[in-house]
């Protein structure tokens, strides 16, 4: 399995954004630099993320791109849904059958059954993850990473 760099970038973009506060905002080129990616790679994430309704632009000198709710409510999750899509679609059993016997379409098929509970704990991760976790410190998560469970109480303040 892999990232996608629209999902890396994307999701760290969204992050130095959350990093502003509920009053600040950055431009396309302030994220560029800080990322060290071309501007219109990060144009490209932002009206994903914008069209998504998890950022606002604001245009003007003063403009740039702020969060559209607090970081407790944006789900990773749904972030990187946007950004990429999800690792394992029901469809890709449609578009990848195989000709031989042993079809992915077969009740025999392991391979789907794999990657439908990699899915599975993938969103059950993902779906409990907020931008507030991300922004805490690395240590932190570390720890919560640590349990070895998927059923990991929510690192989120209480609303």
């Amino acid at each position: 399995m892999k990232i996608s760099s629209q999902e890396e970038y994307g999701l760290r973009c969204l992050l130095q954004i959350g990093r502003q506060g509920s009053a600040g905002s950055l431009t396309i080129s302030e994220l560029a630099r800080r990322e060290g990616i071309s501007d219109a790679n990060v144009a490209k994430m932002l009206r994903l993320l914008r069209q998504s309704g998890f950022v606002v632009a604001t245009r003007g000198q003063s403009g740039g791109y702020a969060l559209a709710a607090p970081p407790e409510e944006i789900r990773i999750g749904d972030v990187l849904s946007v950004l990429g899509g999800r690792l394992y679609e029901k469809s890709f059993c449609d578009e990848h059958a195989g000709i031989e016997t042993l079809c992915t379409h077969s009740i025999d098929c392991s391979i789907r059954s794999l990657w439908r509970s990699v899915q599975g704990a993938v969103d059950q991760l993902l779906s409990r993850l907020t931008l507030q976790d991300l922004l805490r410190n690395e240590a932190e998560l570390k720890a919560w990473g640590e349990t070895g469970s998927l059923a990991l109480p929510t690192l989120s303040k209480p609303a």
